[in-house]
């Protein structure tokens, strides 16, 4: 069978390798509508196109950049689009961005805490500590006291 993506169909194995996307992965965008109708031999085999490839190489990027899958869908389809509007690709975009940002504050949030809780802790061989006081948050008698 032909494995150069370039020549012509390939199977899900060289697809994967090709992409940089797992078997599984291909198969799961395959399921959700991102890569269209796939060709298959006559033995049911999966056989993917230079086209198919380079959509999963988007889809990839697309998932390093930590876009939602929704949000690949819609971008993908936009990328299909030759008609299509750029406006709603930065749209989506800087939708992302934005919860980018919000998920970067509360990590630097996070960090600070725990930063916190660090200085305070000794370290030592005493049975206090401020991390797992923390943790377990006020007691039941302080809660409703």
């Amino acid at each position: 069978m032909n494995t150069d993506p370039a020549a012509g169909p390939v199977p899900i194995g060289e697809a994967a390798r090709a992409s940089g996307v797992s078997a599984r992965m291909v198969r799961h965008y395959e399921a959700l509508g991102l890569l269209g109708e796939v060709g298959r031999t006559d033995a049911g085999y999966r056989l993917y196109t230079a086209a198919d490839l380079h959509t999963l190489r988007f889809i990839k990027r697309g998932r390093d950049l930590g876009f939602s899958m929704a949000e690949i869908g819609e971008l993908v389809s936009l990328w299909h689009n030759r008609q299509r509007a750029s406006s709603e690709v930065k749209r989506i975009a800087e939708q992302h961005v934005g919860e980018l940002d919000k998920r970067i504050a509360a990590l630097q949030e996070m960090r600070h805490t725990l930063r916190t809780l660090l200085m305070h802790c000794h370290g030592d061989a005493r049975p206090e500590c401020p991390i797992l006081d923390d943790l377990a948050g006020p007691s039941p008698a302080e809660h409703c006291g």
